[in-house]
């Protein structure tokens, strides 16, 4: 083998190598988390999976979170309950399609159901299962209470596995189908957020990397488990062995793509950011919570909002609103991040929203961390694809594989001047949500 390893992450991949590269040794995948997949005795789909930003669970969510306690949830998991974690879908099958919640045989998650049919393995990750409601992320095994709160068995669950570990290999009748060896390692790869932590290198203790995809996270890589007693973040295990604090907002680059194409009707992205001139000097502000909120406000019912609008206004200040509202809500998370005694001086950054040098700007300068971009800017592929050349044996762990590996493109450091004044509009910022927060628990719905 040549060091080659072929990683996905829902339709994109990613072909990692580490010298002159003839065939594929392995296969790693990397996708969204939370989404409910069942199967069936015979292995079927029993109907089609609940994604990661469903928010039909919120009477389940109360239920885990008020009924049962905060306390009790967050003792057995390391979390609280929220709508797209797995284990309240699991409560919304059982009380809404109780036919369909007798026929489970395997619970399962998107990636991993790849992977099953890649292998036959019913596998997953620590990663991955950390984001389910039903790992006992500190130690690292399933947990027997909330099993039982769920009313499942462990049996039902898929075996568990370090991300960069082999559950098996490729089937002989896919590696034919394919043109492939059957040595093909099949590796059990990672969550999305993981997975782009890996491939940014964000690897070791106090390292982040922000992503500006569809849903927008901070994650800060640790090599000890850390409890986020305010429950705001989530405490999760890390694809690297360790652990890792993460916040998850629901809307990020998606905010802007709904701004540009679906309100003002223009693909010209960059056009319109050229009109933006006064950084940190905007009247008007956005709420980002097109889709209610996650981290750090676990509020299905929250919505987004324009705020200062006036007979001044302008389209660019709206555009400005729009992706400094993104980054105000990142800080938002990065705030809750601190209060648990992480200290960061810089973020890698990915997702297409990072091909924005407007925007990475906005982030830095708004943390007040230095901002690097990586190389390569497939982050979830490009991690799964690394996961695959360590359980290939290409590299000894994790670290090796990024340190070798992950290179930085270009970077920018925070402006003092330009901090100074994003945090005065940061402090505007922050008083919005709580001021609107029974609003919108009225006009939600």
């Amino acid at each position: 083998m040549q060091g080659c390893a072929r990683g996905f992450d829902g339709g994109s991949c990613y072909v990692a190598q580490s010298g002159n590269c003839h065939i594929i040794g392995g296969i790693g995948c990397g996708g969204q988390m939370h989404g409910l997949v069942i199967l069936d005795e015979n292995d079927s789909v029993i109907r089609p999976a609940i994604l990661w930003n469903d928010g039909r669970t919120s009477h389940e969510t109360d239920y885990l979170n008020n009924t049962i306690g905060r306390e009790k949830i967050s003792g057995y998991t390391a979390n609280i309950a929220f709508p797209g974690f797995t284990a309240p879908k699991i409560l919304w099958l059982k009380n809404n399609e109780p036919e369909n919640y007798a026929k489970i045989r395997k619970i399962m998650l998107p990636k991993d159901y790849l992977a099953y049919k890649l292998s036959g393995v019913h596998c997953t990750d620590f990663s991955d299962a950390s984001g389910m409601l039903l790992l006992d992320v500190k130690n690292r095994k399933w947990s027997r209470e909330m099993c039982e709160i769920c009313g499942i068995t462990e049996a039902q669950l898929p075996k568990l596995f370090e991300s960069y570990e082999k559950v098996g290999n490729l089937k002989p009748e896919l590696a034919a189908k394919l043109g492939l060896n059957e040595s093909v390692v099949i590796a059990a790869g990672a969550g999305d957020n993981a997975a782009a932590a890996i491939g940014t290198g964000t690897v070791g203790n106090s390292c982040c990397n922000v992503s500006l995809g569809t849903s927008g996270t901070i994650f800060i890589s640790s090599d000890e488990f850390r409890l986020d007693e305010n429950n705001a973040l989530h405490s999760f295990a890390h694809a690297d062995g360790h652990y890792h604090l993460m916040g998850c907002m629901l809307s990020a680059a998606s905010c802007n793509k709904w701004w540009l194409e679906d309100i003002l009707h223009t693909k010209d992205y960059s056009g319109e950011q050229a009109a933006i001139k006064k950084l940190g000097e905007n009247h008007v502000f956005f709420l980002p919570y097109l889709m209610g909120e996650r981290s750090p406000w676990n509020d299905p019912f929250a919505r987004g909002t324009f705020t200062g609008i006036t007979m001044d206004t302008t389209r660019a200040d709206l555009t400005q609103a729009v992706l400094e509202g993104v980054a105000f809500a990142v800080r938002d998370m990065y705030e809750f991040a601190k209060k648990t005694g992480v200290e960061v001086t810089s973020t890698k950054i990915c997702g297409g929203g990072a091909k924005s040098e407007l925007w990475r700007k906005m982030i830095c300068n708004i943390l007040n961390l230095r901002v690097e971009v990586p190389v390569s800017e497939e982050g979830p592929g490009m991690g799964a694809a690394m996961l695959a050349m360590v359980a290939c044996g290409e590299y000894s762990s994790v670290e090796a594989a990024a340190k070798s590996i992950v290179k930085v493109a270009k970077s920018e450091s925070p402006d003092p001047k330009l901090v100074a004044k994003y945090e005065s509009c940061y402090q505007k910022f922050r008083v919005i949500y709580p001021a609107l927060k029974n609003v919108f628990g009225k006009i939600g719905g």
